[in-house]
């Protein structure tokens, strides 16, 4: 559930001229790439500094920290994308879509499996940034 999160965190640079909604897909994309390689800079660096994870439940530090750990102990996670639907609401997006975590080893077995995902990003100095995210266990 908590690696969830990793997947509303982005790269944004590359992306500055971009349309937004482009830049926004582009982040998610990325942050699935660097879950899959327990990237833990990567993985939070479209976060906003107040990023807040399912009510409370994760932090921006949180996240890192966790990622951090699966890669201290030699952990993979799998990573796999459904269609990604962005929605605008005036100056911020919401981006929507499922995505299913698997693991080699299982260090988080409970948090395996499809998740729904609604996350909600705002430009923050010109870059956009996830600011709150939240999720569920879909199966």
């Amino acid at each position: 559930m908590l690696l969830m999160l990793a997947l509303c965190a982005m790269v944004l640079s590359g992306c500055r001229h971009a349309p937004d909604e482009a830049q926004v897909r582009m982040a998610i994309a990325s942050a699935a790439q660097a879950a899959e390689t327990n990237s833990a800079g990567d993985v939070v660096a479209a976060l906003s500094d107040d990023f807040d994870g399912n009510a409370g439940e994760l932090d921006r530090r949180s996240l890192a920290n966790m990622v951090r750990l699966i890669a201290l102990r030699g952990e993979h996670i799998g990573v796999t994308m459904g269609p990604v639907a962005i929605d605008h609401r005036g100056e911020r997006m919401v981006a929507t879509f499922t995505v299913t975590l698997t693991s080699g080893s299982h260090l988080f077995p409970d948090q395996l499996g499809v998740y729904e995902v609604e996350s909600a990003w705002r430009k923050d100095d010109g870059e956009w940034r996830c600011y709150t995210a939240s999720w569920k266990h879909s199966i």
